[in-house]
């Protein structure tokens, strides 16, 4: 086969940690790019064995165009399972923000929400004293 393409591209790690804070992150991230390393080995390996299979189903070509067209076949699929990976990771990337976006929506309603328990416990300490006094 014809060189194999590009796995799909890992997003680069956050910069600017306070130094040692990101070890078990940066493991992390390594053993996700080994992951997704292997997969996408796994992916072309399996591409290049049905592109043969495929192949195959034509005895009659020449070994030249049998070859050309196992190189097409893996090439159009690897394209298309680099578009795949590419969706999930924009769902992914989109999925996040949404999710951030709604984690500081509750937290700020949790925070007015104690504020406002806060002040009224203040305010029901205070006034009856000053009620009375």
């Amino acid at each position: 086969m014809g060189g194999r393409q590009r796995p799909p591209r890992a997003r680069n790690p956050r910069q600017g940690r306070p130094a040692g804070a990101g070890r078990r992150a940066d493991s992390r991230v390594g053993l996700a790019r080994i992951e997704g390393f292997l997969a996408w080995e796994a992916e072309v390996a399996a591409a290049e064995r049905d592109a043969r299979a495929f192949a195959g189903q034509f005895p009659w070509l020449p070994a030249a165009e049998r070859e050309g067209l196992e190189q097409a076949y893996t090439a159009d699929r690897l394209r298309y399972a680099e578009e795949v990976v590419d969706r999930a990771v924009e769902r992914c990337r989109r999925l996040a923000a949404r999710y951030r976006s709604e984690c500081r929506r509750i937290c700020t309603r949790w925070a007015a929400l104690c504020l406002s328990v806060t002040i009224a416990a203040a305010l029901f300490a205070v006034v009856p004293a000053a009620l009375r006094g």
